[in-house]
């Protein structure tokens, strides 16, 4: 019997959409970003897509569709469709779901419920110091007025909520199914409506009870306002992890913003992170956001072409089967930035993670502030503007964001993504992988580096050399440093030992007369 090649295999997959018309929100995101190029490049039988964009920085919402296409994530498919080609397929509906009714116009309105037949709602603010007035208007808010205007659709298969899988924060194991949100969502929304915002920053430690930040609590409450319509719409929840940048396709290392590992291996790769306080055995989980866009439109064609309706909820996870420890990130990418350095490194890449916390702000003291103070006075002694202090400022905060999660550890089940691989011909596995079977991590965090360089911190290939130059000359002057440093501590200790010995001495006296008396 004659073995079947893969162009002889359905694509099931793509089948699902064809001649459908969807409905995006979150599409000039990152992982929204994503979605497009995929819909746009894999998937051309699509009817018509529809991105509710809001206007930005005085840009027309039609203007800002220019620039999502001027970026590099879109080359490829331009080369296959043109320009004009993927401008036809796109409408852009005008809107904001920070505003009432979404902001969208009656005659838009009537628009989208008279022909869309699948809605990926993805919209939120993602800042996790986000105040909570602001985000649970567009996090919570905005996710119930989604879900209002999506049971006025008249053709509607599938309403697919975006959530994350690190918003039920108090279990430890999250499994595929809703839980209970911390607070009643629609009497949050009440109460940040017509409170002051004073008042509502006054109550938010008290309101967010045990969850760190706005993000998690509001992307909660959100899955509680889907839940509530399961019923009555056609409603799903989506939970990926930590996404980060593609994996292969279209261009492999691609990203947009310097979230999770990315910044990491960049804030260590220019010196400026020496020290971090983690569990350097912990794990995150983490999805490529390629891998993680296979896994949605896998969902759909799972709920809408296979029937399976009973599973309503996917963790698009990854450490039931991958764990890469904090350790081991940081290791990878300490020989990554040496082979591919970063331009203006002010420090040779290196550091640690500390397990404590005492030992942590010494360092920060020590290998982070004072230096910055350091390179900042020569920076204005030469006639420019400050910057090194501004930058550790930023460094700080993050870090009081990734201490909770660096520091408490999390599992995830994936058994529904897993029969969804089952379920996937030959074909369907190459066109959508939803596995990371064949993942070479050294080569997938060089991408990243790489694609960083360019993308992110504007440094082209070219100046790979001179970095590399550079980063030779940074090694010698860290080992000259910690020489130096070493000298000086061991003269320290000479001329003050007496002196030093002398106020152990004192102090372990008024201390024994303290208790004492």
């Amino acid at each position: 019997m004659a073995s079947t090649s893969l162009e002889d295999l359905p694509d099931r997959i793509g089948a699902t959409f064809k001649g459908r018309d969807i409905l995006i929100t979150g599409g000039t995101g990152f992982l929204g970003k994503v979605l497009v190029e995929k819909f746009l490049r894999c998937l051309p039988e699509i009817n018509q897509l529809y991105l509710l964009v809001r206007p930005k920085k005085g840009k027309d919402p039609k203007h800002r569709l220019d620039d999502i296409f001027n970026s590099a994530l879109f080359e490829k498919v331009k080369e296959l469709r043109g320009v004009e080609g993927l401008k036809k397929k796109v409408t852009i509906i005008s809107g904001d779901v920070s505003h009432p009714g979404l902001g969208i116009s009656a005659e838009d309105r009537k628009l989208l419920c008279e022909r869309i037949s699948i809605v990926y709602h993805g919209a939120a603010t993602v800042r996790f110091d986000e105040l909570l007035k602001r985000a649970v208007i567009l996090n919570t808010r905005g996710t119930k007025q989604m879900l209002d205007l999506a049971k006025d659709m008249k053709k509607l298969e599938l309403f697919a909520h975006i959530s994350t899988a690190y918003c039920h924060l108090e279990e430890k194991v999250l499994g595929e199914k809703p839980y209970p949100p911390p607070a009643d969502p629609h009497k949050i929304i009440k109460c940040v409506e017509w409170m002051e915002d004073e008042v509502v920053e006054a109550m938010t430690d008290k309101i967010l009870g045990d969850l760190p930040n706005t993000y998690a609590f509001t992307k909660a409450l959100s899955e509680g306002l889907v839940e509530e319509v399961m019923n009555d719409i056609p409603a799903i929840i989506l939970r990926p992890s930590i996404v980060i940048p593609i994996w292969k396709e279209p261009v492999a290392g691609w990203t947009d913003n310097i979230n999770g590992p990315t910044g990491l291996l960049i804030g260590a790769g220019k010196g400026v992170i020496r020290t971090m306080y983690c569990n350097e055995n912990g794990y995150a989980d983490y999805v490529p956001v390629d891998i993680g866009v296979n896994a949605i439109l896998a969902v759909t064609w799972n709920y809408i072409g296979n029937k399976q309706h009973e599973k309503r909820v996917y963790n698009l996870t990854s450490s039931s089967e991958f764990k890469v420890s904090w350790a081991e990130i940081i290791e990878r990418g300490r020989r990554i930035t040496e082979k591919v350095p970063l331009n203006g490194v002010v420090w040779y890449p290196g550091g640690s993670m500390k397990k404590s916390r005492l030992m942590h702000n010494i360092c920060v003291l020590f290998f982070h502030m004072i230096p910055a103070y350091l390179i900042d006075m020569l920076i204005f002694l030469a006639g420019h503007k400050p910057i090194m202090c501004r930058v550790h400022r930023r460094i700080q905060k993050g870090f009081e964001v990734f201490e909770y999660y660096a520091n408490n550890q999390w599992d995830f089940e994936n058994a529904n993504i897993a029969e969804l691989r089952s379920l996937q011909n030959e074909k369907e596995k190459v066109l959508y992988q939803l596995h990371g079977d064949d993942m070479d991590l050294d080569n997938y965090f060089e991408n990243c580096i790489r694609a960083a360089r360019v993308f992110i911190l504007n440094e082209p290939p070219e100046t790979l050399p001179a970095a590399r130059r550079h980063m030779r000359v940074m090694y010698w002057v860290d080992i000259v440093t910690k020489i130096l440093f070493f000298v000086l501590l061991i003269y320290t200790m000479a001329c003050w030992s007496d002196s030093f010995k002398a106020l152990l001495v004192g102090g372990w006296r008024l201390l024994d007369r303290a208790l004492t008396n």
